[in-house]
């Protein structure tokens, strides 16, 4: 469900190279970054149909397919990427690596950027970013509980 709006708005970036790489890293439990990402836009998606949400669309699929484009393994530290207070920092160097292939509109920007938020300060502006905010925090919960599987745990 949602496939052909996810392909409408977003199919250059899920034939990507680099939003295929993400099939690489881990998010939550056995879940990879490239499929909590398409989850989250899914999500994002059945949040805006079942409470009627007026939004733009394209900006909500966009946002939340590259919310998390930081496009690395945050669960291996090393001297030169130690990952740190990966939940701080993670949003703006999606924002970086979104900005370096698509145009990001301010809508997404306000998506990528404050996805995180309470640890980002400043909340969300836009219903956009509160609608994939909210399912962040779900497919994450549904992940780390893994009460949602990825395809690694389906092996």
């Amino acid at each position: 469900m949602y496939d052909e709006e996810l392909e409408e708005y977003a199919g250059d970036i899920l034939a990507s190279e680099n939003f295929n790489s993400m099939k690489g890293y881990i998010q939550h439990g056995d879940m990879s970054v490239q499929e909590h990402c398409i989850s989250v836009a899914k999500t994002s998606l059945a949040i805006k149909n079942k409470y009627n949400i007026e939004c733009n669309t394209r900006d909500l699929i966009r946002g939340a397919l590259l919310h998390d484009y930081f496009l690395y393994d945050w669960h291996i530290h090393d001297k030169v990427n130690p990952h740190r207070l990966h939940g701080f920092f993670h949003p703006g160097k999606a924002l970086r690596n979104a900005k370096k292939e698509y145009y990001i509109s301010t809508i997404q920007e306000d998506i990528i950027i404050k996805h995180m938020w309470p640890l980002t300060v400043v909340p969300p502006l836009c219903r956009e970013a509160w609608i994939v905010t909210m399912a962040d925090k779900y497919c994450s919960l549904m992940e780390t509980l893994r009460i949602r599987r990825g395809n690694r745990g389906m092996k």
